[in-house]
């Protein structure tokens, strides 16, 4: 999703944001995209200030280090298995956060975006504040499928989540006179979910 992993200053060392607003997840296996879904509008609606980073960080896992590692402020966005009702909310703050990102593992991303964590506190250079903004998914095994109506309708309420908690953190940030075009979202490849919606064959066309 997000190709620019390898962003580095002349020196080599990685881009640095202060806050990094990340979203992830795999938008082609349904209700598992909420958290790049969610982070594409947040984008497409507010903007920040250029020391803020919004980033659909797909299923990069480990790849996504260098930027965790360079951010003060760490606001992640993803469906979770938090053991709720299908579609419920939960927000996690603090060192609470790394804790749910393993718990009942749903895909590898998980896996691997625990690992970032962990591997941030090992070199001493975790960020700061951390948050998680997350979804309980309704239906994962659905290739090619987008979120659940139940999941997406949670949508608005992660943008509006998100944005207290970056009042919490002193982050200013405005609403857009206009909202982003679909080809100026998060990442250059973001699959937009209106055309990735109505682009999906109907059952009676297709087996699945």
């Amino acid at each position: 999703m997000t190709d620019d992993i390898a962003e580095v200053t002349p020196d080599g060392d990685p881009v640095g944001f202060e806050t990094l607003i990340l979203g992830i997840g795999n938008p082609l296996w349904a209700d598992e995209g909420f958290g790049v879904r969610a982070a594409e509008q947040l984008n497409a609606q507010y903007e920040f200030p250029p020391e803020v980073r919004v980033m659909d960080g797909g299923t990069l896992g480990l790849m996504l280090l260098p930027y965790v590692r360079s951010a003060k402020n760490l606001l992640i966005l993803d469906a979770i298995d938090f053991g709720l009702e299908p579609a419920e909310m939960k927000v996690i703050v603090g060192d609470d956060v790394p804790k749910f990102m393993g718990v009942k593992k749903m895909s590898m991303h998980q896996t691997g975006f625990q690992e970032v964590l962990m591997s941030a506190e090992m070199f001493g250079q975790a960020p700061e504040k951390l948050a998680l903004v997350g979804v309980q998914p309704e239906f994962l095994n659905d290739y090619g499928g987008s979120l659940r109506d139940s999941v997406k309708a949670r949508l608005p309420e992660a943008v509006a989540a998100a944005l207290g908690i970056l009042s919490d953190w002193g982050i200013d940030y405005r609403k857009r006179d206009k909202p982003l075009e679909n080809t100026d979202l998060t990442g250059p490849d973001a699959i937009n979910m209106d055309e990735y919606e109505s682009g999906r064959p109907d059952t009676k066309e297709t087996w699945r």
